[in-house]
């Protein structure tokens, strides 16, 4: 399975809005500028994010988005299902039905479903181990790897950056 790069693009934004005050918002637009994109790709993968509860939209020429969850409680997971939609990486097409044995209609013993198929049910416990990884790690995780990572320069010009953004946007 590739994940599309707008996961990517999601999981750094919600990190950029983690230190924004819970009643200021940072508008689409400064977000894409920031990270050199499209407002209009931007502005889905945020309606697939408000969707699924992740961030909340304040409406408005002063609008913008902010989190409506704590960072602790988002995790890789959920911004994962909500970009790319619930869908499982492996389908079972139950493809043994189509071997020699299974092609004579009359068969009665040669019932076989998805269900049983060790192939995909091999493949459904590797996809739950990865999920579980996922949702362990959540974007207040990321924010601090991304502090052990990163020069302390840029982390610091990020978080301003979106503060002055999110300050600009004040009655």
């Amino acid at each position: 399975m590739k994940y599309s790069v707008g996961v990517e693009y999601a999981l750094h934004c919600l990190v950029y809005l983690i230190d924004i005050p819970s009643k200021d918002s940072v508008g689409i637009k400064d977000l894409a500028e920031f990270q050199g994109l499209s407002e209009t790709f931007l502005s889905k993968v945020f309606g697939k994010l408000s969707k699924a509860g992740i961030v909340s939209s304040i409406s408005g020429v002063k609008g913008g988005y902010r989190l409506a969850k704590s960072p602790e409680d988002i995790s890789f997971w959920d911004v994962i299902e909500a970009v790319e939609g619930v869908k499982p990486i492996f389908q079972c097409k139950n493809i043994v039905k189509d071997g020699l044995l299974y092609r004579d209609k009359d068969c009665h013993s040669c019932e076989f479903s998805s269900s049983s198929c060790t192939i995909n049910l091999v493949m459904l416990e590797a996809e739950e181990n990865m999920r579980d990884t996922l949702r362990d790690k959540t974007i207040a995780w990321l924010d601090k790897e991304l502090d052990l990572v990163l020069p302390k320069k840029i982390r610091t010009d990020t978080r301003e950056y979106f503060k002055n953004r999110a300050l600009t946007k004040l009655p």
